[in-house]
């Protein structure tokens, strides 16, 4: 009876594995999720890529990156670690000409446009019709735990959402728990840890659904992995066998003593 038992509590089921599924949610086909979308705001070590446009392209020449004959700042995407702006522990950037800027805790947005007016106030005219853009260079986080790829990992996109994040290491191992998923997450504080269900739709709701700059995704292994329990039941049936037999081979040679 012990061993059956173990054969169907300890092996992995698709309720463990399955991503967003419908746990009490009626007509999951057309159930829209609204978000409530919060603009990501600056933090220390956050690099980003500032570009000032002008008629005249002399005039702005040095507000921005060497290019290269392809047209890229020099060095590529990677060479904007060294060519873009990084924030310092104090939350300034150092922008030629301007000197040093607070960026942190700005929006994007808002940065651009404090970036545009201080160009105006100190260098240009508004006949110049300068064109600031600013962007993050690259959403950088780190994966690691019951994951098929740990590592760093920097994607080139405004958003992207956990599952995103995941699938870009090599998704969530079987023995992974992708019903507590921990998100290490910076503040201007420090650092705290957010819990997120991925095997329940409704954590397309959550804040943490997106990811950040800088986080850290933590896939802890589920409890029978840490019991070494098999994945599947097959699995279960041939370590309980294999057991099994060991104990009966030594019933017999120590009754024949």
């Amino acid at each position: 009876m012990l061993a059956v038992s173990t054969v169907f509590v300890s092996c992995i089921t698709n309720k463990d594995v399955v991503y967003l599924q419908d746990k009490g949610v009626r007509g999951i086909d057309s159930l829209l999720i609204k978000e409530l979308p919060k603009p990501y705001r600056v933090q220390v070590n956050d690099i980003l890529s500032i570009n000032v446009k002008a008629l005249d392209p002399e005039l702005v020449s040095i507000f921005n990156p060497i290019e290269t004959n392809n047209g890229l700042s020099q060095g590529g995407v990677g060479g904007l670690y060294f060519s873009g702006f990084t924030v310092d522990l104090h939350g300034n950037i150092e922008f030629p000409v301007l000197g040093k800027i607070n960026v942190l805790g700005f929006t994007i947005s808002e940065i651009r446009d404090k970036v545009e007016k201080e160009l105006l106030k100190q260098y240009f005219k508004t006949s110049a019709e300068i064109f600031v853009t600013v962007k993050l260079a690259g959403l950088k986080y780190t994966v690691t735990g019951e994951v098929s790829g740990s590592g760093v990992y920097t994607l080139f996109q405004d958003r992207v959402n956990i599952i995103e994040a995941l699938a870009n290491a090599g998704d969530i191992a079987e023995t992974g728990d992708r019903k507590d998923v921990l998100v290490i997450r910076q503040y201007p504080d420090g650092q705290k840890i957010h819990h997120i269900d991925l095997t329940d739709i409704k954590a397309m709701k959550s804040p943490f659904y997106f990811i950040q700059p800088n986080d850290i995704i933590l896939v802890k292994p589920l409890k029978r992995k840490a019991l070494g329990a098999g994945q599947t039941a097959i699995q279960n049936i041939t370590t309980i066998s294999s057991i099994l037999s060991v104990l009966v081979s030594t019933y017999f040679l120590t009754r024949n003593l």
